[in-house]
This record gives structure tokens, sequence and C-alpha cells, in this order.
């Protein structure tokens, strides 16, 4: 393909970098500036979350983030203050750890959504550190109050197969504790990758920490974390709509700002995937190039450690020969939907075949389809995938389009100009 007809894109910064970067900030005294930070609805819900805990912080018209942080001076004494996080849930999970570390009593609260996703294996873990915690409404559920002023350590087992935050949660908090921590996982994590990036940034931060294989980690009591100046890479699961977009429509595409060869974010794993179907790809130190055009194959993939691919996964998979199964995820029922079943669903609306088993999807390739009124499910993954689906099945129209905002505030913009 000439090279003039190969589009570029500039992917904004990671979603799950931004959100643990600003914690960091938080709970490191003095001023941290975070460059390239994403602000988007989830990333904007934990930076208010931090200001209600009595964090200022600044977005420059450059996109960077100035944070003052507060170290272990968080929250206010005989103070109870509700924090509201809309429907994220990485939002609750991490900042649960760190009102563990604040004066006062703090309310974690949102949107329907986020109250039927699970937390008590969270919950547990922070009680035996002698966090005082009470559910409001449904047990294992937010909302739910929170009363501390600082964390004990010690040993603690945590199931983290629902969510690697869980164990994220619990990692960040850690060197603050009064003691050195053991954290021991019963079950878990399916998303290591994730798990790596905290203890990435957490170094970066300035602390110290071992771990056995995501099973066993040790961390020295009373440390401090310590600000940085630090610069956040591409959304590697924004970019991968891109990717998938080269394949399906044949053309090339190069995405800028990201990172193949030094990123912690396990979705750049989805690159071997798409070359396993057929893919051309070609990593530069700060970009990737896609090229599709041609004949693509279904393939069978374990996604455990890059669940947030599944939808992506399964637009492609719809224009394949053969059947693409995906197993391993069955927490994706946990998400912004249950996106199993909205992948289902919404598949089958254009006429595709698809198996919904408890943990995965079967995707039969190349059966006819035909454009229909989709629904993302109030969910920014199963929005941007179909947005895939409708490059080749023209006449298709997705429904509440604004989801997208959770992690991707310009998609669309950015999507019409990159296949006009």
């Amino acid at each position: 393909m000439a090279k003039s007809r190969i589009r570029e894109v500039m992917i904004p910064g990671s979603k799950s970098l931004s959100h643990r970067a600003a914690i960091l900030a938080a709970l490191a005294p003095g001023e941290s500036r975070i460059k390239g930070f994403l602000a988007c609805e989830d990333t904007n819900y934990t930076l208010l979350g931090l200001e209600q805990l009595g964090c200022r912080f600044s977005i420059d018209t450059d996109g960077s983030l100035t944070l003052q942080g507060r170290g272990r001076d968080l929250g206010a004494p005989s103070s109870k203050k509700e924090i509201y996080l809309g429907n994220s849930g990485t939002s609750l999970r991490l900042l649960l750890g760190v009102c563990a570390l604040a004066r006062g009593t703090q309310i974690l609260t949102g949107e329907p959504r986020l109250t039927e996703r699970p937390i008590s294996d969270l919950v547990q873990a922070l009680e035996q550190w002698g966090a005082e915690i009470e559910y409001l409404d449904q047990p294992g559920l937010c909302p739910l109050s929170i009363t501390s002023s600082s964390i004990r350590g010690g040993r603690v087992t945590i199931d983290a197969s629902k969510s690697s935050q869980f164990l994220s949660s619990l990692l960040i908090i850690s060197p603050l504790a009064q003691d050195d921590v053991e954290i021991r996982v019963s079950s878990g994590p399916i998303s290591q990758p994730y798990v790596q990036m905290t203890i990435d940034l957490m170094e970066r931060f300035g602390v110290m920490l071992n771990h056995q294989d995501y099973n066993y980690f040790k961390v020295p009591g009373g440390q401090r974390y310590a600000a940085q100046e630090i610069s956040i890479e591409g959304d590697v699961s924004s970019a991968s709509y891109f990717w998938a977009g080269a394949m399906v429509t044949g053309r090339g595409l190069i995405t800028r700002n990201i990172y193949p060869f030094k990123t912690s974010q396990g979705d750049i794993g989805l690159l071997e995937l798409l070359e396993q179907m057929g893919a051309t790809v070609v990593r530069q130190w700060d970009s990737v190039m896609v090229q599709g055009g041609v004949r693509l194959q279904g393939i069978e993939a374990d996604m455990g450690h890059m669940p947030d691919m599944v939808p992506t996964l399964a637009a492609i998979a719809l224009f394949a020969e053969g059947s693409t199964v995906i197993g391993n995820v069955a927490h994706l029922r946990y998400k912004e939907s249950d996106r199993l079943e909205a992948v289902a669903t919404e598949w089958k609306r254009l006429g595709a075949r698809v198996e919904e088993l408890p943990d995965g999807l079967i995707i039969h390739g190349n059966h006819p389809l035909r454009p229909a009124e989709v629904d993302p499910h109030n969910d920014h993954r199963i929005a941007m995938s179909l947005a895939i689906v409708a490059l080749r099945v023209r006449g298709t129209t997705i429904t509440h389009k604004a989801c997208v905002s959770k992690s991707f505030p310009g998609f669309w913009d950015l999507w019409e100009n990159t296949w006009s």
C-alpha cells in the first residue's frame, strides 16, 4: 500500500495509568506533575474523590495534571463526606483503599451499575488492617462507608479472581502501613499486567516491594511516596479500535504515542493475536502500524490477561474465516455491563452467529450480516467495538454513543476523521 494512504492517529493517554498516577501523587507529599494525563469521565471521578480527601489539582492547557499530594494527611477528623464515583469501578476499588488512610468517615456511592459490582473481597482485607466498613444497602456492594485514619498492615489474604484492582488497591496503600505487609493471593489475579502496572508506578514514586509470581507480596511498612514529574503513554486499549479498523477495512494505519517494547499495558498482547489472524504489524519504539487487506482467520484465545480486548477481538472475528473462541473471561460479567451478554446480544442483532459461554464467547465468522440499531449497554468498550463493525456493515446505527466519554471523550471525532 502506498505510504500516502496510511493514516496516522495520535492516541491519548492511558486511563489505567492516569488513575494510578493521580492516586500515587495524592499519597506523595508535595507537588507532582503528570504529563499526558487522560481527562475523561472515569479519571475525573478519581480526581474529585481525591479532592474530597483534601488534595488540590489543576489541569493545564497542554493536558498536564498538577496535583498537591497530602501523603498520610488525608481527610478531616470528625467529618463525613460522600464521594460519588459514577460507574467507575477503578475509582471505587482504588479509592476505597485510599480512604482506609483518611481521617473521618467517607461514603462511597455511584450509579446503579456501580452498586452491582462486587467489592466484598477487598472490604474483608481492609477490615483485617483495621478499617471500619459498613454496607449501606446490600452486603458486599456499595454504597458503603469507611472510617479509619491509618492501617496496621501485617498479613492478609485476598481473592483477586473478580478483579485485579482489589490487589492493586491493597498494594498502593501498603507502603504507608504501620507494620510490614504480606499479601497472599488465594485466587487470581486474572489481569496480571495491571498489577505489574501498579508495581511499576509505585516504584517510580519511590517505594520498595517484592513479589513472587503475583501470588505473594512483601512490602516494608512506614515508607513514604515521593512527588514526581512523569509522562503518561498512550492508551493501548484505545489504540486497539483503530488497529481493528485497519484489519476489517484492509487499510494501513499507524498509531502514535504507543510504546510496544516498554509498555506495561497488557493489552499490547492483542497485536500477537492480530498477527495470528493474518494482519501485518510493524512495531516501532513509539508507534505501531497495522496493515489489513488479507483474508482473516479465526483463532482461539485465552483473554484472561487482557479482558478489555474481548469486544475488540469479537468485532474482528465477525469478518474472519472459521470460528474465534474467546475464553477465561468470566469476570467480564462484572464490568460496566455484562460484556459477554452484551456482545452476544448486539452481535446477534446484526445477524451474527455467536455462542455465549459461562466464561467466554464463540463467534462464527463470515456469516451474512445486516445493518441494525444496536445498543452499547452504556458500556464504552462495547460502543467503540460496534464502531469497528459499522465500518463494514454500513447503515448500522449505534445508540447512546456518548458513553465513550468514560474513557475516550474525543473518540467519535477522531474515528470519523480517520475513516472518512
